[in-house]
This record gives C-alpha cells, structure tokens and sequence, in this order.
C-alpha cells in the first residue's frame, strides 16, 4: 500500500474503532483528510482502495457506511474530469429514486437549478455536498450539489432502523437550488465505474463479517464440536472466496473492465459478498446464539448495521441481470 494510502487508511481507521456507530467520528476524519489519500479505482491500485474500505468496516460498519459514498463521490468527479474537490468536503451520492417524489434539472441563463425531492439522502443534512442525479426531460443526469446553499432542506423521516442507526436517509427538497452538471445525460449509468462503484460497497460487506468470522473461529478452536468446526469451516469457505472475487475484480479494473464484463463483475462479486454476509448472520445466530445479540452492545449493533447495509443488494434480481449479461448464452461463446 502507498504512503499516501496508509496514511488514509489510518485515519479513517482510527476514527472508525472509536466510533462505536457514531458518525461524527467518520465525517470529520473525511473533512480532515486529504481527497486523493485513498486510490482512485482503475488507477493500478484498486486493491489498496478495497483494503481501506474492508478494513474500515472490520473496525466499524456504520463508519464503512459514511466513508464508501465519499469516496465513490470523488471517484465520480475524477471518472468525469472534475477537479478534485477542496478539503473540507464530505460528499454522498444520491441516484435513488421512487414513486412520488421526482427532482427535475432546469437550465437558466445563470446555469443549471434543481427543484423537487429526491428521497434517500442518507446523511443529506449532515454532509457538506453531494453527487445527485435528476430528470433533465426524458434523460437522468448527474448533478454536483452544495448541500449548504439556500433552497435545500431535508424532509421529516420517521428513520426507525436499529441497524446504521445514525445513517438517516430521508429526503431532501430543493428548490431552484444551483448545480454543476457530472458528465452527460445517461452517463452515470453507462460509465465502467458505476460496476466499479458498487464493487466497493461489497468490500464494506466482507470486511464488516471479519469480526464475526474471528470470533466463531475462537469458539471453535476452544470447543471439541464438530458442528461448531464444521459451520466454521463453511464460513471461511464464503468468505475466502468473496476476498478471491474482490481481489480478481481489483485487477480487472485496473486493467480497464468496462461494458457487459464489469456489470458480470460487479454481480458476481456482490453476490458473493452477500451470500458470505447471510452465511455470517446465520451462524452467528446458531453459535453464538441469544444471548450475544441480547448482551453484547457492540455484537448487537454491528449484526444489525450489517444486515441492513447488505439489504441493498437486490438478491434475484441482480442474478437475472447477470445471468443476461454472461456470454455463451447465445451460443457463440462460453466461460468455460
């Protein structure tokens, strides 16, 4: 890992085994860090960036939570040619969307305005700035937004979640608020680093079970149980080979995976993650039983942070997506 990356990685890490599921640690130790102290994606050192972010979540998941976004943010910015943003800055990326609510993009003589709600914002009145994407007529654009101007105030939300509990994500409004456009319209979508993107929310996934995983296996290694050892064994398993996925998929990106190979990619290393997540969940339950969700502050919360975070992938879904996207299906290649 570079100097400038461990340096990163050690403030954030820092600020994340004190956080205890708090974000302020996470959000002044963005303010506080140089921009470019973690490695871009595709730049020759992805797997530095997916080691800072895994380790992160070993520390602290909701810490994970605050710090991926950012980072994605400025991968974004550079992916689009902007320049680096100043210190300072703590950025989100707002692409959701959902029935009744809409933000339009309207183009004035003073530049671009946005106007509407967005929902989803986590952290969008805790953030400095942020990433948005809005209706510009029939197209989706990506806005670069100060959260701070006037016109933008975040929405009442009744955030009932035990898991990332500081992580609100409620709506934002804005109205003729100022904005720079990120790229062309459809762009955000059509860009080899969105699949890199969420590549990165998967290494949160993995590092965020590590803790568990540790704490099976000293179980496991002071019992004569062969049930315990074998649940273990098929914990390391999933684990094992999510860390292979996101170790091939660094080098992938680095060599520039773009198209139908970076959205297989993306799926299949996210779905590992995942499955490596629900596997997790499960034996901490079966092993470690009641008793450590009910007692123990720290398991409790990253159980529940944790179930919560890996709730955004779309388990089925995104398998139909990838099964569509894999070559040979047409018969004129194969995988294998």
């Amino acid at each position: 890992m570079t100097t400038i990356a461990a340096a990163g990685l050690a403030t954030y890490e820092a600020a994340a085994e004190t956080s205890n599921g708090h974000v302020d640690p996470l959000l002044d130790a963005l303010a506080a860090t140089d921009p470019q102290a973690v490695p871009l994606p595709g730049a020759g050192r992805t797997r530095d960036r997916f080691a800072v972010l895994a380790r992160v979540a070993t520390a602290d998941v909701t810490a994970a939570r605050v710090l991926e976004p950012h980072l994605d943010a400025l991968a974004i910015l550079a992916e689009a040619g902007h320049p680096v943003p100043p210190a300072g800055t703590t950025w989100g990326v707002f692409a959701a969307e959902a029935p009744g609510s809409s933000l339009t993009a309207d183009r004035t003589a003073d530049g671009w305005t946005l106007t509407g709600v967005k929902p989803w914002c986590s952290l969008g009145d805790r953030l400095t700035h942020a990433l948005v994407t809005a209706r510009d007529g029939d197209d989706r654009r990506m806005f670069a937004v100060d959260l701070r101007a006037p016109g933008v105030r975040a929405e009442p939300t009744a955030w009932v979640a035990r898991g990332l509990a500081e992580v609100t994500s409620g709506p934002l409004r804005f109205d003729s608020v100022p904005a720079e456009p990120v790229g062309d319209p459809g762009w955000y979508l059509e860009r080899p680093g969105f699949r890199w993107g969420g590549v990165g929310v998967a290494a949160c996934w993995w590092g965020g079970c590590v803790p568990f995983f540790r704490a099976l296996a000293d179980r496991a290694a002071a019992s004569d149980d062969p049930l315990r050892a074998a649940r273990t064994g098929e914990l390391y398993r999933a684990l094992e080979s999510a860390r292979l996925h996101l170790a091939r998929a660094a080098e992938a990106i680095d060599e520039g995976a773009g198209g139908d190979e970076a959205a297989v990619l993306a799926h299949t290393v996210r779905g590992a993650a995942a499955d490596a997540v629900a596997l997790t969940l499960a034996a901490v339950g079966d092993l470690l039983g009641p008793a450590a969700l009910a007692f123990d502050e720290a398991h409790a919360r990253r159980a529940a942070d944790l179930e919560l975070y890996a709730a955004q992938y779309h388990r089925g879904r995104d398998d139909v997506s990838l099964a569509n996207r894999l070559p040979g299906l047409d018969g004129e290649s194969a995988w294998w």
